[in-house]
C-alpha cells in the first residue's frame, strides 16, 4: 500500500510508560496523516525509541489512548484496569489486549537499528518469511514481491546471499525491503542508520527518501537532523520523556521556541562552537 492522500491514520493522546521507577513517558500526543513523515529527535533517553515502540505493541503502555484509523482503538488504562478484576475479566482483558497488540503489529512494521536478519537465511528468504509465514500469502506472489522490491532498492543480485555477505547499508536496505513487503500502512524506523559507517549512511536514507516521496506513512526516531529537515512534514523534540516542541521542520530547526529544543539543537549542529 503506498497511500497518497492526507487523512488521519493514527492517533496517540496522553501516552504515559514507566519501568520500574523511571518515568519514561509522560503523555505524549502524536497525530500522524497518511503520507506524512513524522521525525522524533531528541537526546538519548528521552523516550523515542518508547514512543516507536508502543504504537505497533512491542511495548504496552501504562496509559492513554491509541488510535488508527479503520481500528484498533486501545485504551490501556482501561486495559490496565480490567486485567485487576478478577480471573474472568483478567483472562478477557488479556485476550483483548493481545488481539490489539497483533493488530497493531499487522497494520504496521519497523526497520531496526541492527538490521535483525536471520544469519541462516538468504536475503529472499528473509523477506518472504513476514508475508508467507505471518500473512498466509502465497509463496509464489511473496517472491515475486521480493524480488521486485529488492530491485527497487538495487540489491537484485544479493538475493541469494546470506546476511553476512552483505556490507551494513546493505544490510539495512534489506531491512527496509522486508517491512516493505508487508505492505504495511504505517511505516516504523528506529535510527536506521546510527549502527552503519558514515559512509554507508547515505545510501539508507536515500531509500527513506524516496519512499516519503511515494508518500509512503513514515514515524522516524532518528539523529540525521538533515535528513527530518529535508524530508519530514513534522518534527517532535522530546526531552525526559514529554514533547517539549513540535511543528513543521522549517519553524523547529529555523525558529524553535524553546529553549531547550535551542540548547538541542546548537549542540548536535555546532559542536565544536
Amino acid at each position: 500500500m503506498s497511500p497518497t492522500d492526507r487523512a488521519p491514520l493514527l492517533t496517540a493522546r496522553g501516552i504515559e510508560k514507566s519501568f520500574g521507577d523511571n518515568h519514561v513517558l509522560r503523555g505524549v500526543d502524536l497525530d500522524v496523516c497518511r503520507g506524512d513523515v513524522v521525525a522524533l529527535i531528541g537526546p538519548s533517553g528521552s523516550g523515542k525509541t518508547t514512543v516507536l515502540r508502543s504504537l505497533n505493541g512491542l511495548e504496552t503502555p501504562d496509559a492513554g489512548v491509541l488510535e488508527l484509523d479503520g481500528g484498533p482503538t486501545v485504551d490501556f488504562a482501561a486495559q490496565a484496569g480490567a486485567t485487576s478484576t478478577g480471573w474472568f475479566w483478567n483472562r478477557t482483558a488479556r485476550r483483548t489486549a493481545a488481539a490489539n497488540r497483533a493488530a497493531l503489529r499487522d497494520r504496521s512494521a519497523m526497520v531496526f537499528q541492527h538490521h535483525n536478519l536471520f544469519p541462516h537465511r538468504t536475503v529472499l528468504e528473509n523477506v518472504v518469511e513476514g508475508p508467507t509465514q505471518v500473512q498466509r500469502v502465497p509463496r509464489a506472489a511473496a517472491v515475486d514481491r521480493a524480488e521486485e522490491l529488492l530491485a527497487r532498492v538495487g540489491l537484485a543480485e544479493k538475493r541469494d546471499a546470506y546476511p553476512h555477505e552483505l556490507s551494513g547499508g546493505q544490510q539495512q536496505r534489506v531491512g527496509i525491503v522486508r517491512a516493505l513487503a508487508l505492505q504495511p500502512d504505517l511505516l516504523l524506523f528506529d535510527e536506521p542508520t546510527s549502527a552503519l559507517d558514515p559512509e554507508l549512511v547515505g545510501e539508507v536514507l536515500t531509500v527513506m527518501k524516496d519512499l516519503a516521496a511515494e508518500g509512503w506513512t513514515m514515524v522516524v526516531v532518528t539523529h540525521e537532523l538533515s535528513f527530518a529537515r529535508q524530508v519530514a512534514n513534522q518534527v517532535l523534540f522530546l526531552d525526559g520523556g514529554v514533547v517539549v516542541e513540535r511543528g513543521a521542520p522549517e519553524h523547529v530547526f529555523t525558529d524553535p521556541a524553546e529553549e531547550r529544543t535551542r540548547r538541542f539543537l546548537d549542540r548536535i549542529l555546532h559542536p565544536l562552537d
